[in-house]
């Protein structure tokens, strides 16, 4: 089945594109939606009148799941939900919501100011991860080696921070790398494995460091599930940390980067990610 498609984001990235020229060998056609321009609120909205469902794929943590909502009173189809955005782009909800699951999760402080840092700092030694609650691709997160620098590193987030850019998480180092597995549905599409190039620490897919394909694991397909089963089926990249007693879940990303994914898996992504849109739409 045919339809047309909004790729509702702030510009069009290589995964934007690949989606694009995917569309074009199927019947389906999804044309960009620049998320800054959309003036939403009325229940059937001009700006969407054309369109059998919306891709949001705002990479902007403070428009995602405002936008997620309002395009959903509209009636037609919305990946991912807004409820599902909003939980994912809170890394506070995301990680109580899992915990209480009984999924594994890395252990984690929450830090709204210089008082909780201290005891945070107290509870979880250095080497510790100081990350914003709301923000992705590997941006604002320090790592932490030291205790004699610790309260330094906090001074810039005490005084450039505004509102909730102070909310911070505290969490172990877990060193070593991450898993970025590429959720369709409910399905993994494809996984691989990230580790720092030696410029940076961080092993983010975003920063561009060493990738490698993962072979099916069912330990890591267990993990994807339990997560699915919390905050539904729909395109995610969920973020994995492999320790001693087995998979953690890091983050759980709404508008997943995939560009990583497809070039060490050869998985062609955009071709499966319009598959699944078709579907919804029968």
């Amino acid at each position: 089945m045919g339809g047309k498609v909004a790729i509702v984001a702030d510009r069009i990235g290589w995964e934007e594109r690949q989606l694009i020229l995917a569309a074009a060998k199927s019947s389906l056609q999804i044309n960009w939606a620049n998320d800054e321009s959309l003036c939403l609120g009325d229940p059937a909205p001009e700006s969407l009148s054309a369109y059998d469902a919306v891709l949001l794929r705002s990479r902007s943590y403070t428009r995602g799941g405002l936008l997620a909502t309002l395009a959903e009173s509209t009636g037609i189809p919305v990946l991912n939900t807004a409820q599902a955005i909003q939980t994912c782009e809170n890394k506070l909800v995301l990680r109580n919501l899992l915990r209480r699951a009984g999924v594994p999760v890395p252990d984690f402080r929450l830090v709204l100011s210089r008082d909780d840092f201290k005891q945070a700092v107290a509870e979880i030694p250095p080497p510790f991860v100081l990350k914003p609650v709301f923000g992705g691709m590997g941006k604002r997160v320090i790592l932490v080696r030291h205790t004699d620098t610790a309260q330094s590193v906090y001074d810039y987030i005490e005084d450039l921070g505004h509102a909730f850019e102070q909310a911070c998480l505290v969490e172990p180092y877990l060193g070593g790398s991450s898993v970025r597995c590429l959720v369709i549905g409910r399905e993994t599409a494809g996984a691989a494995e990230f580790e720092s190039n030696g410029e940076d620490w961080r092993n983010n897919a975003a920063l561009g460091n060493r990738s490698r394909t993962l072979s099916y694991d069912p330990e890591i397909q267990k993990t994807v599930d339990s997560v699915v089963n919390e905050i539904g089926s729909g395109i995610y990249g969920v973020d994995l940390f492999r320790t001693e007693a087995g998979y953690i879940v890091n983050e759980v990303n709404h508008a997943p980067g995939f560009r990583a994914v497809a070039s060490a898996s050869g998985v062609d992504i955009a071709a499966a990610i319009n598959g699944y849109v078709q579907e919804i739409l029968a």
